[in-house]
């Protein structure tokens, strides 16, 4: 299986408009963050988790020529604005796209993209197939999927495991039921926001801690605000077995 992290950045990503911090006018090219998402390669089957507003340019430069499913975490709009542009792949590939979410994730798509679900459609608009997903594994493509309910302040948001590879992006709690399922896990993902607190996500403190609890061999800090800092400062801050992903970056596992 190959993962790659498609941006790493949070709702606003970095740079942020308007602002002149060193974080938003550096040249490294990991402190450019599109808004988290990440693209899975397993048993030949390609998969998304989360479609932000930046999408469309993900696709393009990873070159991702196919596109068999779309997994979502939860219905913010950070993580879900690009779906339109699924419609590239339902022309390029002659079918409706597979969509997985929870129940609330569904009906806030039916609301943001409510001319991809009318009875009459308009010509171009998304062809999507919903599937309504709980708390329990499912299979896409043979890939089997299993869901990390974590809480987001006040709203349930869904990470995923497959085999020994985990995903959180958007947490600032993780509860035991969740911590149980992450058992054994070898890689990672977590969200580390910034350096100071946060309402609803972990700031990097938190995370390292949380980290350090699930004691993954390897973890990748994701879901970060030029708040945190610059990339090539803060990576040398971080324990031997943790380290911030950077947007391009593909792992095999």
């Amino acid at each position: 299986m190959k993962v790659t992290f498609l941006g790493t950045g949070t709702s606003q990503g970095v740079p942020v408009i308007g602002c002149e911090c060193e974080v938003c006018r550096s040249m490294d090219y990991r402190d450019k963050r599109l808004r988290t998402s990440i693209h899975i390669d397993a048993a030949g089957a390609s998969f998304v988790i989360d479609t932000g507003p930046d999408f469309r340019q993900q696709m393009l430069r990873e070159g991702i020529m196919k596109l068999d499913g779309v997994i979502f975490t939860h219905g913010h709009k950070d993580h879900i604005a690009g779906l339109d542009d699924v419609r590239a792949y339902n022309f390029k590939q002659d079918v409706d796209m597979p969509v997985y979410g929870t129940h609330a994730t569904l009906e806030q798509l039916k609301v943001e993209f409510y001319y991809a679900f009318e009875k009459i459609k308009y010509p171009g608009t998304p062809h999507l197939k919903l599937h309504e997903i709980t708390d329990a594994p499912f299979e896409v493509s043979s890939v089997l999927f299993t869901p990390l309910p974590v809480n987001h302040l006040r709203m349930s948001v869904l990470g995923f495991r497959l085999g020994n590879f985990s995903y959180i992006t958007d947490a600032n709690d993780i509860p035991a039921k969740t911590m149980e399922k992450l058992k054994g896990t070898e890689i990672l993902v977590l969200n580390a926001l910034q350096k100071e607190k946060h309402i609803s996500h972990f700031n990097l403190e938190e995370a390292i801690a949380m980290a350090k609890r699930i004691a993954a061999p390897q973890t990748y800090f994701t879901h970060i605000s030029h708040k945190l800092g610059l990339h090539n400062v803060v990576d040398k801050t971080l324990p031997d077995t943790m380290t911030l992903a950077y947007d391009g970056l593909s792992i095999s596992i």
